[in-house]
């Protein structure tokens, strides 16, 4: 039996919302932060996904994304390392098309049921731009899904796929392009979505011997509010089937819209449960699950859907946004020189401990410091130490400072000082805080984020954010 064995997700921290100002919508998005991209996203969610999981089992990653932050340089590898999983894995990268996300999904079940691999991750995130205050902009969010494909175990067992692959430029982004282009509405609507969707929905209908009654919810994607009403009663389902779509919450998230739906329907979803993912650009794909015995009883994510969506901020100005994004650019009062350029070879030497965020427990007292020494410093013992992964453990401010000076996108840079659960103490900076928060003591976790951009090599650290708590999801 072939399918998802876990599920998660992540959406960032802050909302644009009727309370920003500038912002003229009613509509919420979800905005990722200054120091998020697709890849740390997929950190976020596959760490969501594995909650409780040996991440010693994994034997193939998948990662999906239209916005990956390099053009050539394999983003899965990334993703691989700061989960801390196995180097004699397979790491594939989806990109260029709206539906990479399901076709990552995909790959993996193919990959699975071939016998490739037992246990294949697939991360998907997104984090796509419109024209400032335009539609696009207003429908759009960033978020990413991921999921345990598996050949045992599984929660939700495949059911059969379709696809259809068909040339259609309703949307499209060139390599210098900063925003998503469209065409005319009326074309890519009758053109593209509902004479696409309906069409590969159909078959699958007709191969599954299945009908929209028999499906109990459906993670249909669509660019906005309106089109995604008028798609769902076109393929002829009622309100009750719908999941929830995650417009005017958190927004279309783009290549990772139907993975988020279908994380979201399996928080709820009962044993026999028949769920469908469809997802369009290019083509579309059909993937149907159906829920197993083993759900009923089956570990939660870390914080799923429902729990990242109720841990939000509103941002207080659409300039906040505009400058993370850098939507335009604005006046540097601190003058700062242009930084160096990292180091590649200390980036690679420092993998362990910058990337899958290490450190050393001694053997012979277990003291447990960071960075990791060849000396103990509380027993003085040579060489006698394990690696230990910090980056999921719980953790707690014991100190911190704020600067107002250091030219940070984010004034003030707050830096900490956080003790972990169990030994060990990092020096770090702090983001997704709000000032009035920061205090000793304050509960934190890590989260692995962008420290800067510098002759294209996104320099990749972790941080420490607010510890964000789960929001109770009701079950039928």
């Amino acid at each position: 039996m072939v399918g998802i064995a876990a599920y998660g997700a992540y959406v960032p921290r802050y909302r644009l919302g009727a309370e920003t100002a500038g912002w003229n919508s009613r509509q919420e998005r979800a905005v990722a932060n200054f120091d998020e991209d697709s890849v740390t996203m997929a950190v976020a969610a596959g760490a969501d996904c594995l909650t409780g999981r040996d991440r010693s089992a994994i034997d193939g990653i998948i990662f999906a994304s239209t916005t990956p932050p390099y053009a050539e340089k394999q983003c899965a590898a990334i993703v691989a390392a700061a989960l801390d999983l196995r180097q004699d894995i397979f790491a594939v990268d989806v990109s260029n098309v709206l539906r990479a996300g399901t076709n990552a999904v995909q790959a993996g079940l193919d990959a699975v049921a071939a016998g490739r691999a037992s246990q294949v991750l697939v991360v998907v995130a997104d984090s796509r731009q419109g024209p400032p205050r335009g539609e696009t902009e207003r429908a759009s969010g960033d978020g990413a899904g991921a999921f345990v494909i598996a050949d045992r175990d599984v929660i939700a067992e495949h059911v059969g796929s379709h696809s259809v692959t068909d040339n259609m430029l309703d949307m499209w982004r060139t390599p210098g392009d900063a925003f998503v282009r469209t065409w005319e509405d009326r074309f890519a609507t009758e053109e593209g979505i509902e004479r696409i969707v309906p069409e590969a929905f159909s078959v699958y209908c007709q191969r599954a011997s299945i009908g929209p009654a028999d499906v109990s919810k459906i993670a249909l994607y669509a660019p906005d509010a309106r089109r995604h009403a008028r798609l769902a009663r076109q393929l002829g389902f009622g309100d009750e089937q719908i999941q929830e779509p995650l417009f005017g919450a958190v927004g279309n998230t783009g290549a990772a819209f139907v993975p988020m739906l279908l994380a979201a329907a399996l928080e709820t979803a009962a044993p026999g449960d028949l769920l469908l993912g469809v997802s369009y650009g290019d083509g579309s794909d059909v993937l149907g699950f159906r829920a197993t015995p083993a759900i009923a009883g089956a570990a939660k994510p870390a914080m799923g859907v429902s729990g990242w969506m109720a841990a939000k901020k509103v941002l207080g100005s659409y300039e906040t946004y505009a400058r993370w994004r850098e939507v335009w650019t604005l006046d540097d009062a601190s003058r700062r020189p242009a930084p160096a350029s990292p180091s590649v070879s200390a980036l690679w030497r420092e993998g362990d401990k910058n990337v899958r965020l290490y450190a050393a427990r001694c053997r012979a007292c277990g003291y447990v410091q960071y960075p990791a020494q060849r000396v103990c410093v509380e027993c003085r013992r040579l060489d006698d130490s394990e690696p230990v992964r910090l980056s999921e453990k719980p953790a707690e401010v014991f100190t911190y400072s704020m600067d107002y000076i250091a030219g940070a996108v984010d004034t003030p840079l707050v830096v900490v000082v956080v003790d972990f659960e169990g030994g060990g103490r990092v020096l770090c900076m702090m983001t997704d805080r709000e000032l009035d928060e920061v205090r000793v003591g304050m509960p934190v976790g890590m989260s692995f984020r962008k420290l800067r951009v510098v002759n294209g090599i996104h320099n990749y650290y972790w941080k420490a954010v607010p510890r964000r708590t789960l929001a109770p999801v009701p079950h039928r």
